[in-house]
């Protein structure tokens, strides 16, 4: 939606906005933010809110925020006396230049640069969680809320309230929510999202999460998007959908539409430490319906890629590979960076439902074909690459000398993700 500033102004006046929280992700995925007093916004708007970026990016240097007009929303859980207003915000440097590690940013010069060849393309994310029963103290407990399976309703489900007040919330927020229901786990949800522009759907996803885990915890639950925090239950999914037309016309079904699948699925091992970033992200593959071979299907759907052709809707690649311990801005970036050198190289797509390949299998080896990859240094920059690369190598020599790997995966992710 597009605003002027006059106008939030206004809003944020006769709505009495009290505080004004200033939102980014860093690197790994995570939100932060700055919240900021109602005067301080002319200031935000016209010159940026300095922060110090050092516990961020690990560099010693001040970094601005620059509020996205278009992106203003109101917090629904939030008291309705003194409300909170949230917006994503571009990253600069102090001296107004454009931040080399702003991923956002690179997402939406991605799309520029796509949209000068015709193309178009939209995003929608389908994402899990588990819901968990608190302690007496309050704090998390690996009990599952209820003990439902896929589509049951209640008394089965007893997730079903706070998911609707989780609906209610992202709707209210303008984030769009489709569909919601329970998954095959127990206490196991998931949220599908209607198609957005690429960095609007990765700005939904990185926000859904802080939603869902805000409305759980005042439900008196603990929401976890941990890929697999269950042994005995099926593990978590983010399923990435997007749509690509060129020049109006989807691609699905034609030539190029073929090309782009195989670039992706040519790719998927360089890509796979930063779509699945954890340890624990490694317990899910060929778990139930989790992918474990880089395949694709139009009818299947325990494929690495399916592509779906509902009634009524416009057809999409579904990456079922990725967690949502990603970060969406990468992971949008890398896939479509792949989809379109496929095209840009004519990728001969391989059977439908054919084997011959398997995703890593661990961290370590996700790593390795990360940190060798030409095609990972030609989209991510330097400096990106070396902060995520450096991170998911220290985890894996941390994880390497833990004698018992559950536990370390149990506290490394579960309170923290």
């Amino acid at each position: 939606m597009s605003f002027s500033p006059i106008e939030v102004l206004n809003f944020v006046e006769e709505n009495d906005v009290k505080f004004i929280r200033l939102t980014f992700c860093d690197i790994f995925g995570n939100l932060k933010n700055i919240a900021i007093m109602p005067k301080e916004l002319p200031r935000a708007f016209k010159h940026g809110i300095s922060f110090d970026a050092t516990g961020i990016t690990g560099e010693c240097s001040d970094l601005l925020l620059i509020p996205d007009i278009s992106t203003l929303s109101v917090l629904p859980w939030r008291p309705k006396s003194g409300r909170v207003v949230r917006f994503f915000c571009n990253i600069q440097n102090s001296d107004g230049s454009d931040y080399s590690g702003d991923l956002r940013k690179q997402l939406h010069d991605k799309i520029l640069s796509l949209n000068s060849e015709g193309y178009s393309c939209e995003f929608a994310t389908k994402c899990e969680f588990y819901l968990f029963n608190l302690d007496d103290s309050g704090e998390p407990t690996k009990i599952p809320h209820d003990h439902g399976g896929y589509l049951d309703v209640a008394p089965l489900d007893k997730c079903e309230n706070t998911r609707r007040e989780i609906c209610l919330s992202l709707e209210e927020m303008g984030l769009n929510p489709k569909s919601s229901c329970h998954k095959h786990g127990w206490g196991q949800n998931e949220i599908d999202f209607k198609k957005s522009e690429p960095v609007t759907a990765a700005d939904n996803m990185v926000h859904y999460k802080t939603v869902v885990k805000s409305i759980a915890s005042q439900n008196g639950l603990y929401a976890s998007f941990m890929p697999r925090p269950l042994e005995n239950q099926p593990g978590s999914i983010l399923n990435i959908c997007l749509g690509i037309r060129k020049n109006g016309m989807d691609i699905l079904g034609t030539d190029e539409g073929k090309f782009f699948i195989a670039g992706i699925l040519n790719r998927i091992p360089e890509m796979t430490a930063f779509l699945n970033p954890s340890t624990n992200s490694y317990e899910r593959f060929g778990v139930g319906y989790a992918p474990q071979f880089i395949n694709w299907s139009y009818k299947n759907t325990s494929p690495l890629i399916r592509i779906s052709n509902a009634v009524g809707e416009s057809p999409s690649i579904e990456v079922r590979s990725a967690d949502a311990t990603c970060n969406p801005y990468i992971a949008f970036n890398l896939i479509l960076s792949a989809g379109f050198e496929g095209i840009k190289n004519r990728e001969e797509l391989a059977p439908e439902s054919e084997t011959s390949k398997k995703l890593p299998s661990s961290l370590e080896e996700a790593y390795n074909l990360a940190e060798k990859s030409d095609f990972i240094k030609s989209v991510l920059s330097e400096k990106t690459r070396n902060g995520l690369l450096g991170n998911i190598s220290g985890i894996c020599s941390e994880y390497n000398k833990a004698s018992d790997k559950k536990a370390f995966d149990e506290s490394r992710y579960f309170k923290f993700i």
